[in-house]
């Protein structure tokens, strides 16, 4: 019999974001220019060195400079650690202003196949989409749903803002703190206030996605210490398209 190897929380990460760079000949040149873009205006304001960076976050000087020339990028853990080390949370960071994004008045950013940046959060595998553009009113979000259930998902979520949800693929079963469960089929959605307890769970036998609009949304690293493992070995799966 083969021995199966346990893959860990960063390896689906990592592979997850091998699978979107296959999908996208032009991410292969650059994997995450947005992020290294990011991760520098963020220094740069602070006018922090990478050495200084590096002391703060304890990811190696070279690490840094790869991920923002765009040669690497970095796994949910150490985006934790790149946030942590701006005082940020993980949503805070994806939202970073820049005064060049709020002197802007026609900012656009393109959403194509395989962009975005990768979190696993346990209960989700987030896609943050359009992440080019920063301070935005509202932050769109691809997501893989992957707890099966509430026992598995943890407590309901809540958090300021509002959210639509939109079933891209598969079943979803919508929790709500005040409603009785709700399924969305494919091509169905739901706009709730974000204040009100919640979570999202796969109804169906095979993968599920949501694509979600959210004004404030909830940082991915409160999900992952919500979020409780199922003993079930799980399939994580390329982006949907």
């Amino acid at each position: 019999m083969t021995k199966v190897k346990k893959t860990t929380r960063r390896d689906r990460a990592s592979n997850a974001r091998v699978a979107l760079v296959e999908q996208d000949t032009d991410a292969a040149a650059t994997p995450s220019p947005a992020l290294g873009q990011r991760i520098r205006l963020l220094r740069q304001a602070r006018r922090w060195s990478l050495s200084e960076l590096n002391k703060r976050s304890t990811i190696a000087t070279s690490t840094l400079s790869k991920v923002e020339n765009g040669i690497l990028s970095l796994a949910y853990d150490r985006l934790q650690l790149i946030a942590g080390a701006f005082g940020l949370s993980l949503s805070e960071f994806f939202a970073a202003e820049s005064s060049a994004d709020s002197a802007s008045v026609a900012r656009i950013s393109w959403a194509h196949r395989g962009s975005g940046e990768i979190v696993d959060s346990g209960a989700y595998v987030y896609h943050y989409l359009c992440t080019s553009v920063r301070a935005k009113r509202m932050v769109p979000i691809l997501s893989q749903v992957i707890a099966r259930n509430l026992a598995e998902f943890g407590k309901l979520l809540r958090h300021e803002g509002e959210e639509f949800v939109f079933a891209y693929k598969g079943r979803i079963e919508v929790h709500t703190e005040f409603y009785k469960p709700q399924i969305l089929e494919e091509g169905e959605g739901v706009y709730i206030d974000s204040r009100m307890g919640h979570a999202y769970t796969n109804a169906g036998s095979g993968e599920a996605w949501i694509l979600s609009v959210n004004t404030n949304p909830i940082s991915p690293d409160v999900i992952a210490k919500n979020h409780v493992p199922s003993k079930t070995p799980r399939r994580r799966s390329k982006q949907s398209g």
